[in-house]
């Protein structure tokens, strides 16, 4: 299984970014997909995640900014990134759980400037 992801980038504060992550080389339902980022010096933590289903959970940070979907025929996640402040550079990791194992796609970098 591979996650590729996209969309990472430069933004000044206020700004926006969309992420989108592709999971490939399964044949099996996703039935969990999710955003992480980790920032320098800082532990990896969860930004989003949702079910199959459409069921979303976000972290408290990002709550009101920030939007998770995903299209399951594309086996594909979407992060759009709205009202971006410092706080959130990081780079972004995608993650996906499939028959009880983890993957992590390449991460993809977002720098936002104030």
């Amino acid at each position: 299984v591979q996650l590729q992801a996209f969309g990472g980038g430069l933004v000044q504060a206020g700004g926006s970014l969309r992420l989108s992550c592709a999971a490939s080389g399964t044949s099996f339902s996703i039935s969990l997909m999710g955003w992480y980022r980790q920032a320098p010096g800082k532990q990896r933590e969860l930004v989003a995640r949702i079910t199959n289903a459409g069921t979303t959970d976000y972290t408290d940070s990002v709550k009101g900014r920030f939007t998770i979907s995903r299209d399951n025929a594309k086996n594909t996640v979407y992060l759009q990134m709205n009202s971006l402040n410092s706080e959130d550079t990081a780079v972004y990791y995608c993650n996906t759980i499939i028959r009880f194992k983890q993957y992590w796609g390449q991460g993809t970098k977002v720098t936002v400037s104030s």
